[in-house]
């Protein structure tokens, strides 16, 4: 009887199971980290979507795009030993997550606005990194 009973539930062992948050209308903690996390990741993928235009307009110019890259990767560990201090007066706690994603959150939207004005600049503007943007 209990080997037809494991057989009937094999399927659903083998369906993930997602759901869409209520995030305007979170109110337990794990539906709140949920949220962070999402909002985190979209900000993430349009600060990806900017760096690689960026790159397409430094393809001419190595050493540009090497300077690119290594304050991107500087920036990445400003970002994430920044965030791991803010919210170390949490760290153990449930609301961890949420303040974390906060932080990254915000300090990734920043870096899009930073992108955003490089991909703006004016021709002749000799103070701009990104020629031709």
């Amino acid at each position: 009887m209990h080997l037809r009973f494991l057989l009937a539930l094999t399927p659903l062992l083998f369906t993930s199971v997602t759901y869409a948050a209520d995030c305007d209308n979170a109110t337990d903690q794990a539906t709140m980290n949920q949220c962070a996390a999402q909002q985190n990741k979209a900000a993430d993928k349009e600060l990806n979507t900017l760096y690689q235009q960026i790159t397409a307009h430094l393809k001419d110019s190595p050493d540009a795009k090497k300077l690119l890259v290594g304050a991107q990767r500087a920036w990445i560990t400003f970002r994430d030993a920044e965030c791991k201090f803010s919210a170390s007066g949490v760290a153990g706690g449930s609301v961890y997550p949420l303040i974390y994603s906060n932080c990254i959150t915000d300090l990734t939207k920043a870096r899009v606005e930073t992108f955003k004005n490089y991909l703006k600049c004016q021709e002749g503007d000799l103070s701009c990194p990104v020629p031709g943007a």
